[in-house]
């Protein structure tokens, strides 16, 4: 076969302790699974299900490198998150079964242009130029689900910005747990090996400027720390 133009390379995440890296079809996101999150942002928390929107999977930023501040915005958010990596899919999978088509766990971010996303609310447009925009998905390396002894829903997720902590809630707070948001999710998808999900973020979302040093954490996970340049 032979193409047009070169094909672009397979965007992929490191696999914590191996030299294998993760190849990503497709990065799903999940919006107000915190209702503290919900709250801050003025939204309703108490939805009867997940609501979901799509970063393309070159958004992602990995290896613990630099972000460049974006273009057409004055205020870049933080949004910590736990991310699912999925190593098989399909339609109406089951709560019961969905962990397992879970590949492993890794920390991850959301950047948003929140002053863009404010205009599409108002305008009651997408949020695609608020959300998938380049290099608006950091994320640290893949934990396989075999190795994540210490993950729980006790186990805290956390964010800070210059070594001030910004965001800090436990996984146990998300309002739909990872297995419910596979079930809703695969209702509406195709589900695929390669699917990553970003499980949402806890309040305390807040703007990051250039030089800023952000940490994020979830216990029994790789950290991810990654600078705004």
């Amino acid at each position: 076969m032979t193409y047009v133009f070169d094909p672009a390379p397979v965007v992929t995440i490191p696999v914590a302790g191996s030299d294998e890296r993760f190849p990503v079809r497709h990065i799903f996101c999940v919006g107000r699974n915190y209702a503290d999150h919900a709250r801050e942002m003025g939204e309703n928390p108490e939805e009867e299900t997940p609501m979901f929107f799509i970063k393309p999977a070159e958004t992602l930023v990995t290896d613990n490198n630099d972000v460049p501040y974006p273009s057409a915005t004055t205020d870049l958010h933080h949004e910590v998150e736990l991310v699912v990596a999925l190593k098989t899919g399909g339609n109406n999978i089951a709560p019961d079964t969905a962990g397992l088509h879970i590949y492993g766990y890794a920390v991850g971010v959301d950047l948003t242009r929140r002053d863009l996303q404010q205009i599409c609310k108002d305008k009651r447009h997408p949020w695609d130029i608020a959300k998938a925009f380049d290099n608006s998905a950091p994320c640290g390396k893949i934990t396989p689900v075999n190795e994540c002894l210490n993950l729980s829903p006790s186990s805290d997720i956390s964010l800070a910005v210059n070594d001030e902590i910004r965001q800090k809630a436990t996984l146990g707070d998300m309002i739909w747990s990872v297995e419910n948001i596979i079930y809703h999710l695969s209702r509406l998808f195709e589900l695929r090996s390669g699917d990553i999900i970003m499980t949402g973020t806890p309040a305390g979302v807040g703007p990051i400027n250039v030089g800023d040093k952000i940490k994020c954490r979830i216990d029994g996970l790789e950290d991810l720390d990654f600078q705004l340049k």
